[in-house]
């Protein structure tokens, strides 16, 4: 007994066509979930990470910051960039 597929004309299909995304794109993605992960655990256990290991505000530290800060920016821009595909 063969099991029927449903009709596609009854089902709707939500989903979005795939978006590619650049090395600037995933760098970008990767700094905003450092970032969030960091005010996670600032928030939730009073432990900033990126200063336990660059030091509080080093030079290496600030750059760590600045980076996730631009990060976030380009986020917005990646969303809007998403929210403009068809």
């Amino acid at each position: 007994m063969a099991l029927s597929q449903p009709s596609t004309a009854s089902t709707h299909d939500y989903r979005t066509p795939a978006m590619h995304l650049n090395a600037l794109d995933w760098i970008a993605l990767v700094l905003m979930i450092v970032g969030s992960i960091n005010w996670g655990l600032v928030g939730v256990l009073n432990l900033d990470l990126v200063a336990a290991i660059f030091g509080t505000m080093t030079p290496a530290a600030r750059v760590v910051y600045a980076l996730v800060g631009l990060a976030g920016i380009y986020g917005i821009l990646l969303a809007a960039k998403c929210a403009r595909k068809p």
